[in-house]
């Protein structure tokens, strides 16, 4: 079933649950998969992507700046935007795609054990009807539950940037230009790559967007007479789209406008700088614009915006043959 967050269901009542072996390897599988899926998509439509980012940096300006950046996006000819995909990329996508639901999954258990909350509802928990006689939270509850739905996403969106933003940072600039930056500071520095903060601040929006705010919101606030797998598949394409990415623009933006600020004559990454420079420029078209959005959804949404869906209806398909190996080293 299509649901809005990418973790595994739970037991249902009466059956024991999976022993500790079972239960890793499923994760382990879910992960591959998830990590297969979200790399090939970003590869396929790596077009999209370079447009997405020449949309939202400092390259493009002014009017007609969707012709711009199709210039810009296909100068090379039409398999121009494959050739900047590097081995780095693809190992980048793939762990990316796969630590994004492992470790958000990861961390969501390992905080509601050690906080004594639930974990984040998901699959068919958010197709039943909220009970009404259930016991009211108490405040210190409520604290410890918005603490760990807050730091899951953010844990989460930080070490997929760890991850994948050097690797987005070459495919941004090409490889022989992103060889000319100038150095980093340090080694931490080199291997996150240039402009992590505001990176990893896009990521855990969406993150928040895909695995809490999808659930919660389709849970407690959707007709109960219309949820279906169509209708969740379609809520969190819409969440995808309206919510998470109408922030995370801006945030791509300031990505890519600082990445320009570092290669032009400033050579270091400066934000307050940044924003100033564009807000002065542009005002918030800087930033935000109708086609910048739709450039950001067109790049993001046919990979996250469908995660949900391929982990709920596609995956479990071989959960099967995985849980028969789990049981014979068992």
């Amino acid at each position: 079933m299509p649901s809005g967050s990418a973790f595994p269901p739970e037991e249902p009542a009466g059956k024991p649950p999976d022993s500790d072996l079972t239960a890793s390897m499923l994760v382990g599988y879910r992960s591959i998969g998830l990590g297969l899926w979200g790399s090939c998509l970003r590869f396929a439509g790596m077009p999209l992507e370079k447009l997405a980012l020449f949309m939202n940096s400092s390259q493009v300006s002014g009017s007609g700046q969707l012709g711009q950046a199709l210039k810009l996006t296909f100068a090379d000819g039409f398999f121009g935007p494959f050739k900047v995909v590097g081995r780095a990329s693809m190992i980048a996508w793939f762990f990316q795609y796969s630590a994004m639901g492992l470790v958000f999954q990861g961390v969501d258990i390992a905080l509601s054990s050690a906080l004594g909350v639930s974990r984040v509802q998901y699959g068919a928990q958010l197709m039943k009807p909220i009970d009404k006689n259930a016991r009211s939270q108490s405040a210190d509850e409520v604290a410890r539950t918005v603490a760990k739905t807050s730091a899951a996403p953010l844990l989460a969106g930080t070490i997929e940037s760890c991850i994948a933003n050097r690797a987005e940072v070459q495919r941004y600039f090409g490889l022989q230009k992103f060889s000319e930056l100038p150095p980093a500071s340090n080694a931490l520095a080199r291997a996150a790559g240039p402009a992590f903060v505001a990176n990893a601040a896009r990521n855990a929006v969406m993150s928040s967007t895909s695995f809490v705010l999808t659930p919660l919101v389709y849970k407690n606030f959707f007709p109960q007479e219309k949820k279906s797998q169509t209708s969740l598949f379609w809520f969190g394409l819409g969440m995808n789209i309206f919510v998470g990415n109408v922030i995370a623009i801006n945030l791509q933006a300031l990505w890519g406008r600082s990445l320009d600020h570092l290669a032009g004559p400033a050579g270091r990454i400066d934000y307050r700088a940044t924003i100033s420079d564009g807000l002065k420029k542009e005002g918030m078209a800087a930033f935000i614009t109708p086609s910048k959005w739709i450039s950001r959804v067109l790049m993001n949404a046919p990979a996250q915006g469908t995660l949900p869906w391929f982990y709920n209806e596609v995956l479990p398909m071989g959960e099967g043959p995985v849980r028969a190996l789990a049981a014979k080293f068992g």
